[in-house]
């Protein structure tokens, strides 16, 4: 049923959560997880004045994106499941789609931040906009643990 899983991943909690349900899917059906953190771009400094090193603000971003990969990859390796580790710059919700797309997969497994209201409507939900318009489905983990949705 399933032989390419995503699991967007930024390290936190959540994603972590998220990142359980992705490896045990994979185990069940011998497939391969792709773990994916996204540098996003509008946090690499664009706005920043001349005089200060984008390099420097770049690598501490791309160094926890990395570790959040990585650890996908040590949680593969723990249930015996090959893990495709990557790091990409972008809109986070945008490339996780084009990832999603130029890998073909088939399931997109990823974690909610639970929030609701003035917060969610100013910031917009990855995970919602994910959800929307992905072409693969897309299982929601909450931040407690329990699966949200099946899209």
């Amino acid at each position: 049923m399933y032989s390419t899983i995503l699991v967007p991943t930024d390290g936190s909690e959540t994603a972590t959560r998220a990142v359980d349900y992705a490896v045990d899917v994979a185990d069940t059906y011998d497939a391969t997880v792709h773990a994916l953190s996204v540098v996003d771009a509008g946090d690499l400094g664009l706005r920043t004045p001349p005089d200060v090193d984008v390099e420097e603000l770049r690598r501490p971003l791309r160094e926890r994106a990395q570790s959040a990969v990585d650890a996908v990859v040590r949680a593969g390796e723990a249930a015996d499941v090959p893990v495709v580790a990557a790091v990409r710059v972008g809109v986070v919700h945008r490339t996780i789609l084009d990832y999603a797309e130029e890998n073909e997969v088939d399931l997109v497994v990823m974690g909610t931040h639970g929030r609701s209201g003035l917060s969610r409507a100013l910031l917009g939900s990855v995970t919602e906009q994910v959800v929307r318009e992905s072409s693969a489905p897309v299982l929601t983990v909450a931040p407690d643990g329990r699966r949200e949705q099946d899209a």
